[in-house]
């Protein structure tokens, strides 16, 4: 962007750093498809692409936004999904690494840990982060290489220090990375509480409607480590093709404004439905009786987020009932988008799932919040 003045986060976003297409002066950048790049004579590649695997132009402009947002020296890399996202972190670790990893957190990937994590050859332990006790107990100094923390947590969203979390994994020798999925960089910078690496499903919010699966890594420094992930991002291929990138990038325009409405609106949801007879318990950060909220209210700016949960009193029959009863919120998995979507997690997570069977995880997203409480409240009433 031109002048040397230095603009807001948001301004930079809206305008994904004021790129503009060197070819015909477009304010939207194009669609880079290219798998493959020309040499220079001198049998060298000077403009820095060389295979489509690695390189893509749209991928790294996009890239460069997400660094900005999450004030990451090392930059930042896209994947081809969260999860992608996630392992690469695991991937990077040598077997026989111990590693510590939230006990709330997202389950596909605590599956991931517990099952093929191990077998990949890592030690893993699954503690209560949110007690940094309990983690300080968790760390073998010299043995564990890297504390794994998902706050807020999904779905009971938990909330663990982030600060706290990173001098405990510092002084054990070991590097922490945290993923800040439903805290989004609107709400959390974790890099600049101490955090070495910031992991979000790009899915989410940061894109936003629903239309692309992404997941990305932010680095707090070039280190060998950072260095490892990229060299196995381009070896294994877990890469975002062009097009969603730029699908991305196109949702990140519009994340500060989006980030505020539904932040908005879920905590006024979640202080609405406290009250409701049909619900036992409201889980949302931001609420004063929270067991995380002094924590999160310390770590946390601008709100506490689009997401939260209810615990509907008539256990699983009631949730699902109601959950079957809403008119206007969508059942389906995901989060993060304009639709509002509620669904009975326990289900999706399956018989080992320690969710609680009344359980139903909302995320809130940009319809009016009248609608969405009168919605939720008459399908909660119709459960007797």
């Amino acid at each position: 962007m031109s002048g040397d003045k230095t603009w807001s986060k948001r301004s930079l976003t809206a305008q994904a750093l004021g790129a503009i297409d060197p070819a015909t002066r477009a304010v939207v950048p194009p669609i880079h498809v290219a798998t493959t790049y020309i040499r220079d004579p001198d049998n060298a590649y000077s403009s820095g692409y060389v295979y489509g695997r690695p390189d893509n132009a749209t991928v790294r402009d996009t890239e460069a936004v997400i660094a900005m947002l999450e004030e990451a020296e090392a930059g930042a890399l896209l994947f081809s999904s969260g999860m992608a996202a996630a392992i690469a972190c695991f991937q990077a670790l040598q077997p026989g690494d111990h590693v510590v990893a939230s006990k709330v957190m997202y389950w596909g990937l605590r599956n991931w840990l517990v099952n093929e994590g191990t077998r990949w050859g890592l030690r893993v332990d699954i503690v209560e982060t949110e007690d940094l006790d309990k983690l300080h107990a968790a760390m073998r100094p010299g043995e564990t290489k890297l504390v794994w923390i998902e706050t807020p947590s999904n779905p009971l969203w938990t909330i663990t220090d982030i600060a706290g979390a990173a001098e405990i994994a510092r002084k054990a020798g070991a590097r922490l990375a945290v993923d800040s999925t439903s805290a989004s960089p609107y709400h959390t910078r974790p890099l600049t509480l101490g955090a070495d690496i910031v992991m979000h499903a790009a899915t989410k919010v940061l894109n936003g409607h629903s239309d692309v699966v992404a997941g990305v890594l932010a680095g707090a420094k070039r280190d060998e480590y950072w260095e490892r992930i990229t060299r196995n991002r381009a070896s294994y291929g877990a890469v975002l093709g062009g097009l969603d990138a730029y699908l991305l990038n196109r949702g990140l325009k519009t994340f500060f404004v989006r980030a505020a409405a539904q932040a908005r609106s879920a905590a006024e949801l979640a202080e609405r439905l406290s009250g409701h007879p049909r619900i036992a318990r409201v889980l949302y950060p931001g609420l004063p009786q929270h067991p995380g909220h002094d924590v999160a209210r310390r770590q946390m700016e601008n709100g506490f987020g689009f997401m939260l949960s209810v615990q509907v009193t008539g256990g699983e029959t009631a949730a699902i009932g109601a959950a079957a009863r809403v008119g206007l919120w969508k059942r389906a998995t995901s989060l993060g988008g304009v639709e509002s979507l509620i669904e009975h997690r326990a289900s999706i997570e399956g018989p080992e799932s320690r969710t609680p069977q009344g359980l139903l995880r909302v995320s809130v997203g940009l319809e009016h919040a009248d609608d969405l409480i009168d919605d939720l409240a008459q399908a909660l009433d119709e459960c007797d």
